[in-house]
């Protein structure tokens, strides 16, 4: 049975949904998914328990992006650096990561496209990725970017390499490249190429920090950082990200 409190809560949640202004909300919105491992140190359970409460509070946000209208979504599962941890973390972490993108893939609701360096995820990974994508590319809906073996770095770097491999392959040469090369150039070769940028990057857990995440289309996004871990972000801490977003005079750099 729900308390007062409960109710009170609930419309204080549907009064704040009711004045976003939806005319100012982002198309895009990235998401670094940190915590779950203090969430679960916090609780006294182990870190794959902590990884499994974060992946199942994936498809509510998916939800809550779809109803206010959001576009792209990029959700950072998994990074570079994380591919380093210990086997007996990385590979229930992995496990997880798999499960909850055959979920969602399950669903045929939203557009999943994974991004990263897929070829260092194991290649039952990488296959699950490729299913996903294969199985949801018809759908018109949220785009949901799935980051997994991703790093900021080395997402510039690949994109770079690909740059000259196709001029390299149209016979431009290093110098022709040089008179030309603008930042247009190297954004065609992103893993978000085509796709609006992050309009708002939030990051869960209380750190105030990148850490790499989208490093190139981030250059005017908005940030807010959120003190409750992945786990327990709720709708209405997501209704706040968006308030504060939309009050703020965004000046694109001018």
């Amino acid at each position: 049975m729900r308390g007062p409190s409960d109710l009170v809560y609930g419309a204080y949640e549907r009064q704040l949904a009711r004045s976003l202004p939806t005319e100012n909300l982002p198309r895009h919105v990235g998401v670094m998914l940190d915590g779950n491992r203090r969430w679960a140190k916090a609780r006294g359970t182990d870190t794959a328990s902590g990884h499994k409460a974060g992946a199942d509070n994936i498809a509510p946000f998916l939800g809550w992006c779809e109803e206010m209208g959001i576009e792209v979504v990029t959700l950072w599962l998994l990074s570079t650096d994380n591919l380093n941890r210990p086997t007996e973390e990385l590979e229930p972490l992995v496990g997880i990561i798999e499960g909850v993108v055959c979920e969602l893939a399950g669903r045929e609701q939203w557009k999943i496209n994974p991004v990263g360096a897929l070829a260092m995820l194991p290649e039952h990974t990488q296959e699950v990725l490729r299913e996903a994508s294969e199985q949801t590319a018809d759908v018109d809906g949220l785009i949901v970017n799935i980051a997994v073996g991703y790093g900021g770095r080395q997402e510039i770097a690949e994109a770079v390499r690909s740059l000259l491999r196709a001029h390299a392959a149209d016979g431009t040469s290093i110098e022709q490249l040089a008179e030309i090369l603008d930042v247009e150039h190297i954004a065609e070769h992103l893993y978000t190429k085509g796709q609006p940028d992050p309009d708002l990057v939030i990051r869960t857990s209380g750190e105030q920090r990148l850490g790499g995440f989208l490093l190139w289309q981030s250059a005017y996004s908005e940030f807010y950082f959120c003190e409750a871990y992945w786990p327990d972000f709720r709708r209405v801490d997501f209704l706040r990200a968006l308030r504060d977003y939309a009050t703020r005079d965004r000046r694109m750099g001018k």
